[in-house]
């Protein structure tokens, strides 16, 4: 089933005195790309969720943010200890700063606790169990907007469908005109002469030569026969699984490229009518298509 690039899930669960909440919510792109929201204790863990996150997504911008919650009291809660390495680290950096910028300023207790990420809770060490019902919650959050990417993902297919029927109707008529816009100019070319030569009679086969060479250049045929193919592609597309997007996207493109020629050939007035149908719609599908995964 095609999907929408847009949707929202977010599951949560009680570990170990906390409550863990995980949000994603996913966006038009071009291309995939994961960005996420960590606490300090579980930065450790983002390298692998965001594999976990790019191997089920094609296409689009995906955000997750993760947060924990403390459900204890104070009193029943486990204590707090340092995070000496992330500590030191922060002194590093700072003793640095002060080097290369000549600062006088002291790198105080005051400076070093005012990093609230150096403060962990005891139980915040139990990275396994946490990551085990991260796992869970993530497939969890990300079923859930699965579910309201494919429901947008229909109601954009019928859209998409309702508007290359529009598209391959004007098509038809466009096609239908052609044999009736050289009986015109036929018409035009013969009225003119008469104009100009009075009572002399017309040579017919000149004029058949003339009529000719107008058909020949105004020949619409092979536009129409790969426009038509194009359309055919196109339904065939919203009929799979797989993600679509970029590949509609594409025939999109080549779609305008062969209603330009056609409009560029014509002279008609009823076929430069069509013409510009077929373009406002062909707007309208790539504005929609953008949506697709």
């Amino acid at each position: 089933m095609i999907k929408s690039m847009t949707g929202y899930g977010r599951a949560e669960a009680i570990v170990g005195g906390k409550r863990i909440v995980v949000e994603i919510k996913s966006l038009n792109h071009r291309f995939l790309e994961a960005s996420l929201r960590l606490p300090g204790s579980l930065s450790s863990l983002e390298l692998e969720l965001k594999k976990q996150i790019n191997a089920k997504f094609s296409r689009g911008k995906i955000e997750v943010g993760i947060r924990l919650d403390s459900i204890t009291s104070p009193e029943k809660g486990a204590g707090l200890d340092l995070n000496l390495p992330l500590l030191r680290n922060y002194y590093s950096l700072l003793g640095r700063m002060k080097q290369e910028l000549n600062l006088p300023d002291e790198i105080t207790l005051a400076v070093l606790s005012s990093f609230r990420d150096i403060f962990a809770s005891q139980d915040d060490d139990d990275l396994e169990a946490l990551w085990q019902k991260l796992e869970i919650l993530l497939e969890e959050a990300v079923a859930m907007l699965m579910v309201m990417r494919a429901k947008e993902g229909e109601t954009l297919v019928r859209d998409l469908r309702a508007r290359i029927n529009i598209v391959e109707q004007a098509v038809e008529v466009i096609q239908a005109r052609v044999p009736q816009v050289l009986k015109a100019y036929q018409k035009r070319l013969t009225e003119r002469i008469k104009e100009l030569v009075g009572d002399t009679l017309i040579d017919a086969a000149r004029l058949m030569q003339e009529v000719a060479i107008m058909a020949e250049k105004s020949d619409i045929t092979e536009e129409i026969v790969r426009f038509r193919s194009h359309i055919d592609q196109f339904v065939e597309m919203l009929k799979g699984d797989e993600a679509v997007g970029r590949k509609i996207d594409f025939l999109i493109q080549e779609m305008g490229r062969e209603v330009n020629t056609i409009g560029s050939k014509s002279n008609d007035v009823e076929i430069s009518k069509g013409v510009i149908e077929i373009k406002s719609e062909l707007a309208r599908i790539r504005e929609q298509v953008q949506n697709l995964e």
